[in-house]
């Protein structure tokens, strides 16, 4: 299989329109258009009867000690671990692309309950929902796709994984608020075929800037 995208190249950054935070004047991070990008995919498997889509940032700290805070920097060497931006399902098998926009378009505060979709797929809770777990004003259960927003003090620049995977199930069989162990427990023993797209994207001022 092969999973491209007209929004960015493997690799290369990420346009902020495709974000849920960019860099604004007078503050390290605003809200961005957070348009889901433009994916495509090909050759895919015989007998695939549905797609999963997954995006995972690969880069997030695993202490927020230091995150976002004037005067502090978050080390590229501290450890890393998942967080989860987008996660969709039972993708029927005639879908072979997704166009910019059309799953997500602007932050949603305190969640988007019922993001659009291909019809007869459905979209689980992203890591936002923890994140803003004690927020007063954006506490909620994000599901659907909110784009990157990595901490604005982060020396390390952030990579995004863009999966679509080729099931031998027509659903997965999850509802509510299902989570990526959910869907990668699920999927266990139906993948016909896989890709992978990889894009980046920081809003710490030295990369941003270097990658304009």
């Amino acid at each position: 299989m092969q999973i491209t995208s007209e929004s960015f190249q493997h690799d290369q950054p990420i346009p902020a329109e495709f974000a849920f935070g960019k860099p604004g004047p007078g503050a390290p991070c605003i809200f961005s258009e957070n348009r889901n990008p433009q994916l495509a995919w090909s050759d895919v498997p015989n007998g695939t009867r549905s797609y999963v889509l997954i995006c995972v940032d690969s880069d997030v700290p695993t202490s927020a000690q230091d995150v976002n805070h004037a005067g502090r920097t978050v080390p590229a060497t501290l450890p890393r671990a998942e967080f989860v931006h987008w996660l969709m399902l039972d993708i029927p098998p005639e879908v072979r692309e997704l166009g910019a926009g059309s799953c997500a378009e602007g932050v949603t505060v305190r969640g988007d309950r019922e993001p659009y979709g291909p019809e007869g797929s459905i979209q689980g809770l992203n890591d936002f929902t923890g994140w803003f777990a004690g927020d007063a004003e954006m506490a909620g259960d994000y599901f659907g796709y909110d784009g990157p927003c990595p901490p604005w003090n982060d020396e390390l620049l952030h990579h995004y994984h863009f999966q679509v995977f080729a099931l031998d199930l027509k659903s997965l069989n999850l509802q509510g608020r299902f989570t990526l162990l959910d869907v990668r427990n699920a999927m266990q023993g139906h993948i016909l075929g896989q890709a992978s797209l990889t894009g980046t994207y920081t809003l710490y001022p030295p990369l941003f800037n270097a990658a304009q």
